[in-house]
């Protein structure tokens, strides 16, 4: 053989040497770790291995870069069977443990998930440098962990108490905490790509009408994939779970109850920084947030607090803030959970969406405004999402411009709620200029549809009706021009809303009272004494002009039009049904209008006098006072025989 050949095997040789010499080094380190006498001895062997691995290591430098990296996986391998060694080593131990049969439980639980973890990896690729030494440190810890919860084993038998079983215990609350930051750290590790599962099963999905047991069993394969799996194999398990929750209630049930930390896993992914499976799980989560039975477990597993910071992200996208925004609608229907909600800054984040309304989008304002409604059914709340986070000129600006009619809907209606109850609240929401802002909605000229006419009208309602000031704003504002012009010309429904408020502004004020007159109210409310077929209707407005014509001035003009006391007079005719409201509201306007001469002159020259006389034969009282103070009088007994004549 040539001086190369010779060269080329001596260094063959001389590699294969080096190789032998660390596998062995390797190998005693991984088998020492079983020791449990003398472990500090053992601790200072094996430091000095790996000084000489180390240095054997640097050897190997011109040796070729394939046979590094191969030394390298093997070296990789070696530690990852050493660490799954230490965690079965420890889970078969520990079933020998007798005191605080519990605990070791959760410690086996744990270890399991590690196991499960590490059973079958890859590596990924990519610069790996930073993530391999995250394993790596990560293996050498579960091995240490293992180690210091193998010598609680013997103590646990009864055999060695040590520091007592006061000790005992905080020694494996110290294990089991260990435990739990190093299956947070491997799914760290697995999110990273630094490592992938080598030979990921896919479980297929039960078909519908499968036991609870196949649910189970795909339902928790599907968790193990969002635990550990890579960003690809998390992405389709959030989209099957989501997909799986919609379609099938057994598996909602599955998720809260057999799932071990099922509410955990899924409350952590809240905050997952890929947004596909933030927002799959934002909607998984969702779903099962619409069974009034497992709200509770969301709650207390700490959902709130993630989906509030997902609101309030700036790096959320709209998707995942929508679906966020839907899950508090759920969860705190009916005022529940409402002061979890407010404690995690959940009002400052909903009104910061409201108060973007232009970036939010509709649907987004549309769910914020729905929950801010949820709070404010807690009076305490409601005092503080006006007073302090300031919801008066947020919702202000909202109603008048917000470009989505639905988000502007949901503002007036959110208005009209926290106005309610609470004179100190709606004083401070009127001097933000609600009621200005609501009125200008009821503009005729505006595209507005009658759904947001009529939800303003019934804000108006709620807000403006309480005293003379908030009317007097109102009327400031052209609202009886608006009123009247719903009365005259709007559709039944939001003619039926107009007709409450002026009824209710009726009864505010009589200077409310004398601008209704000269705007033209009468007229209007005796039209619909005529063509409502509503006996709420017919008895609002008869109430409303009975206490018009109270006012002197508007008595004066009602006679003033012939047809006016005529058209009373004709409702007073006799039917099938008892004395209604509406007709005693009627006998009370005519009680007013026959307090004047003129008044009296156009009842007794009114073709249907006879409607009235004929209730005062039937003793209806206020019908037989309108005819004593018309009675007896030779006019009125002129007037009778000239309708005689006529009838003849």
């Amino acid at each position: 053989m040539g001086e190369e050949a010779t060269t080329a095997a001596a260094e063959q040789d001389e590699q294969g040497t080096v190789m032998a010499a660390l596998d062995a080094i390797t190998g005693l380190v991984s088998t020492s770790l079983a020791a449990s006498l003398f472990p500090f001895k053992w601790q200072l062997i094996r430091d000095r291995l790996n000084r000489l691995h180390a240095g054997l290591t640097d050897i190997t430098t011109g040796m070729g870069e394939e046979a590094t990296t191969a030394a390298a996986e093997q070296d990789e391998q070696g530690t990852v069977m050493a660490a799954l060694d230490a965690i079965t080593g420890l889970v078969s131990t520990s079933l020998a443990a007798s005191l605080f049969p519990f605990k070791w439980q959760l410690i086996r639980d744990r270890l399991n998930r590690l196991h499960a973890g590490l059973t079958d990896i890859t590596t990924g690729g990519g610069e790996g440098g930073e993530r391999d030494g995250a394993f790596a440190g990560l293996l050498r810890a579960v091995v240490e962990t293992a180690r210091e919860a193998t010598e609680l084993v013997p103590r646990s038998q009864g055999r060695h108490y040590g520091g007592g079983k006061l000790r005992l215990r905080s020694d494996l609350d110290v294990v089991a905490a260990t435990l739990d930051a190093l299956v947070a750290r491997m799914d760290e590790v697995y999110a990273s790509g630094a490592l992938t599962r080598a030979r990921a099963l896919v479980v297929s999905r039960p078909a519908a009408g499968a036991s609870r047991d196949d649910v189970r069993f795909y339902v928790r394969d599907l968790f193990t994939r969002l635990r550990v799996g890579g960003a690809e194999m998390r992405r389709e398990a959030a989209a099957a779970l989501c997909e799986v929750l919609h379609d099938d209630e057994k598996c909602v049930r599955v998720v809260v109850s057999d799932v071990a930390d099922g509410v955990g896993v899924l409350v952590w992914l809240l905050e997952c920084p890929d947004a596909c499976v933030q927002e799959e799980v934002m909607e998984a989560v969702s779903v099962i947030a619409g069974f009034e039975a497992y709200r509770s477990d969301l709650v207390v597993g700490g959902v709130i607090a993630p989906v509030i910071r997902v609101l309030d992200s700036a790096g959320a996208r709209p998707a995942a803030k929508e679906r966020a925004a839907r899950l508090l609608c759920k969860l705190t229907e009916n005022s529940d959970n409402a002061w979890a909600v407010a404690a995690h800054g959940g009002v400052t984040a909903l009104l910061n969406v409201c108060a973007d309304y232009t970036a939010s989008g509709g649907e987004l304002v549309c769910a914020a405004c729905r929950v801010l409604r949820s709070l404010a059914g807690v009076d305490e709340i409601k005092k503080y999402i006006v007073a302090e986070a300031g919801a008066g000129p947020v919702l202000v600006s909202l109603c008048q411009g917000a470009a989505d009619e639905a988000a502007q809907i949901q503002a007036m209606e959110l208005l009209a709620a926290i106005a309610s109850g609470d004179s100190s609240v709606r004083e401070a929401v009127l001097q933000e200029g609600a009621a200005e802002s609501l009125v200008s909605v009821l503009d005729p000229t505006s595209p507005r549809s009658s759904k947001a006419r009529e939800v303003a009208l019934r804000a108006i309602d709620a807000l403006c009706f309480s005293s003379p000031a908030s009317t007097s704003r109102l009327v400031a504002a052209g609202f009886l021009d608006r009123v009247l012009v719903f009365l005259r010309n709007g559709d039944v429904t939001l003619q039926h809303c107009a007709l409450k408020a002026a009824h209710r502004l009726c009864h505010v004020s009589e200077d409310t009272k004398k601008a209704m007159g000269d705007a033209g109210f009468m007229p209007e409310l005796v039209g619909i004494l005529h063509a409502a077929k509503s006996l709420e209707a017919r008895e609002m407005a008869a109430e409303a002009l009975c206490a018009m014509v109270s006012v002197h001035r508007n008595r004066k003009r009602f006679v003033q039009e012939d047809r006016n006391v005529a058209q009373i007079l004709q409702l007073l005719g006799p039917d099938d049904e008892k004395l209604s409201p509406a007709k005693r509201f009627l006998l009370s306007t005519l009680m007013h209008l026959s307090d004047s001469t003129s008044g009296r002159r156009k009842i007794m020259s009114s073709e249907h006098l006879r409607n009235l006389e004929r209730l005062a034969e039937t003793n209806v009282t206020d019908a037989k006072k309108i005819v004593k103070k018309l009675g007896g009088s030779k006019l009125r007994n002129i007037f009778h025989g000239i309708w005689s004549l006529q009838k003849a």
